[in-house]
């Protein structure tokens, strides 16, 4: 019974995490409650379990470098494969990388703003433009309904200069 109540609002969450706009008819759909208790059911969104030892990391551009743009970033994964979002092959993910910001909430889908860039397209690497001067970025992977596995995949946050 929670599920069927839930789904209309973590549906309109992982819509918000991929771009997406939620449509009119699955918020109106929303039950109303008079208890606030119901709120807090949602941060008991249901993580994909990571296999012990797999982890993400950044092959280039290294920590510290000095780059131009476009910045080429090449993802790195070991313990698990890349699959595309909305796939949820057992032990497998998509790439976001965080940019200039902390991780987010790690028990939520994963945002999609200019600082929390979504690879649900399951590639492993690509070319961002970025201003010049001093990043930092950070991977997550996100399993297929872009919520960070349990325990998190993070690589460790490296710095960049852009020229």
């Amino acid at each position: 019974m929670k599920t069927k109540i839930l789904m209309p609002l973590v549906l309109a969450l992982l819509l918000g995490a991929c771009g997406e706009k939620a449509g009119e008819e699955p918020a109106a759909a929303a039950p109303q409650t008079k208890s606030p208790a119901a709120a807090p059911a949602v941060a008991a969104l249901p993580r994909t379990p990571a296999p012990e030892g797999a982890r993400v990391f950044f092959v280039s551009p290294a920590d510290g470098a000095t780059v131009s743009n476009p910045v080429r970033i090449v993802f790195g994964i070991e313990g698990m494969s890349v699959a595309p979002a909305g796939d949820d092959t057992p032990h497998s993910g998509h790439h976001h990388v965080i940019i200039d910001a902390d991780l987010p909430d790690l028990g939520m889908p994963i945002p999609a703003t200019e600082n929390y860039v979504h690879f649900g397209d399951g590639r492993t690497e690509t070319e961002l433009t970025l201003d010049p001067g001093k990043h930092t970025l950070q991977m997550l992977l996100g399993d297929h309904m872009h919520i960070p596995h349990d325990p998190p995949l993070t690589s460790g946050k490296i710095t960049i200069f852009v020229e």
